[in-house]
């Protein structure tokens, strides 16, 4: 989710967002698959979404959660939030297993392969490229090119610093990253055409000089005269969230400002535990990245990215399991944030990055991920890669199974996915409520909502 902008007036013209390339009106139709999973992947989503819009492409925006099976997305969704919430130590294990393993395990690929007819039925006609921002939607649309029932180029957009190796798909055609830490992370998890083309992130995210912080401290009410350090923990306020701002307090480094998403009972909980400046939803954060002296996260991902686009130094602490780790790690390689491991060093790496030579040069790197010219950015390449056509690697349709048989094969994989889920549910949660849940919602013959089109519906 949205947050910062810079405190280092003298950096404005180089943080500056590139302009796009002109719009040619009726350029093509654009697919984008993402999953409402946390904020980050359906954020970038939109953003590329925004600017092929502005580019004369007409663009439909899918979510993969809708398109899952017996309405089982939400499930999904539920079933990971909670993991995070009350077992993250089961979530490590599942993310580092899987890791280690190259991709998911069999209910997982099960799932995904009943998906692959519903993404198929709601690409619309007309489609002639297609974009993944979720490593799920990436393996569902791989195979339907190497099944060769999709002919249009797929690519995948890399979200993140670090790239687990669900991201990249054999079928897959071009994946795109935003350093050149992922891009190697991809070539060696097997991704064979990956360019590095620098993120994207909504305009709003932009560097900001001394008289615009002000401003957005007073509209915010946060002190005038003090260094800030903005918390945040995604969209949904999971991790060590308390903790972490404590030892912002107590430090002295500066006073914190936490975000919590939609987890306001975290937010409470932080206003009874003596932290003044707690917000649930925030809607405008870039006016709180622009108000901060300094990002602490605990994920990585998109909020990460705008806060280079501000020109915020960037802290990683007290991170979530699983991807949290592995994107500090990687944002650390590429010199971009520095991941605090130790609360002793959080006071002195935190004045480093307000007012000393570390935050310059994070700040120096950040602004170089978004240098590129107009023409060497993601959505000029998707428009490249969409006007080439999808590439000849030998995909040849594959027989398809009677209705009957998938089916059939569908039903398999729900159960066994309920049992799955069941018991992992009985075994960490002890919660009978999530199970009713996930019985209530097993509707075989259930299909998702439409497709929402930005072209034909969210000009508004």
């Amino acid at each position: 989710m949205p947050h910062r902008a810079s405190t280092a007036p003298e950096h404005t013209p180089t943080g500056t967002p590139p302009p796009q390339p002109a719009a040619t009106p009726g350029a093509g139709r654009v697919a984008i698959v993402s999953a409402s999973v946390g904020a980050g992947h359906d954020g970038a989503a939109a953003e590329l979404a925004r600017r092929l819009t502005a580019q004369g492409y007409a663009v439909d925006l899918l979510d993969l959660l809708d398109l899952l099976p017996a309405h089982l997305g939400r499930t999904v969704q539920e079933g990971y939030h909670r993991l995070l919430v009350r077992a993250p130590w089961a979530y490590q294990r599942i993310y580092a297993g899987t890791e280690r393993a190259g991709g998911g395990g069999p209910v997982a690929r099960a799932l995904l392969r009943s998906a692959q007819d519903r993404v198929l039925r709601a690409l619309p006609p007309g489609t002639e490229a297609v974009v993944s921002t979720y490593p799920g939607a990436s393996r569902v649309l791989g195979n339907l090119r190497l099944d060769g029932r999709l002919a249009v180029p797929v690519l995948t957009y890399l979200t993140d610093f670090s790239v687990h190796p669900l991201w990249v798909a054999p079928g897959v055609d071009v994946h795109l990253a935003a350093h050149a830490v992922p891009a190697t992370q991809a070539r060696a998890a097997g991704a064979r055409d990956v360019r590095v083309l620098g993120p994207v992130t909504d305009p709003r995210f932009r560097p900001c000089d001394a008289q615009e912080r002000d401003r957005a401290r007073e509209r915010v009410g946060l002190p005038s005269h003090t260094p800030l350090a903005l918390l945040v923990a995604g969209s949904w306020g999971v991790g060590s969230v308390r903790t972490a701002a404590r030892e912002l307090r107590d430090c002295g480094a500066a006073i914190p400002v936490v975000v919590c998403g939609r987890n306001e009972a975290l937010a409470e909980q932080l206003r009874a535990d003596g932290i003044d400046h707690a917000f649930g939803w925030v809607d405008d954060m870039p006016s709180l990245m622009h108000a901060a002296d300094v990002l602490v996260q605990n994920a990585g991902g998109l909020t990460s990215l705008e806060a280079f686009a501000c020109g915020l130094p960037v802290a990683s602490y007290r991170c979530i399991p699983g991807h949290g780790l592995t994107n500090a790690a990687a944002l650390d390689e590429a010199g971009a944030a520095v991941w605090i491991r130790d609360p002793a060093d959080l006071k002195a790496v935190l004045c480093d990055l307000i007012d000393g030579p570390l935050g310059r040069r994070q700040r120096a790197t950040g602004f170089a991920l978004f240098a590129q010219c107009p023409d060497t950015c993601p959505t000029a390449e998707i428009a490249r890669v969409h006007r080439a056509g999808a590439p000849d690697r030998g995909f040849r349709p594959v027989a398809q199974r009677h209705p009957t048989t998938r089916r059939f094969a569908t039903t398999a994989v729900l159960v066994s996915l309920v049992c799955a889920v069941t018991a992992g549910v009985a075994t960490a949660y002890d919660d009978p409520g999530l199970i009713h849940a996930i019985s209530h919602r097993l509707d075989p013959d259930g299909f998702p909502p439409e497709h929402s089109s930005l072209s034909e519906d969210h000009h508004s």
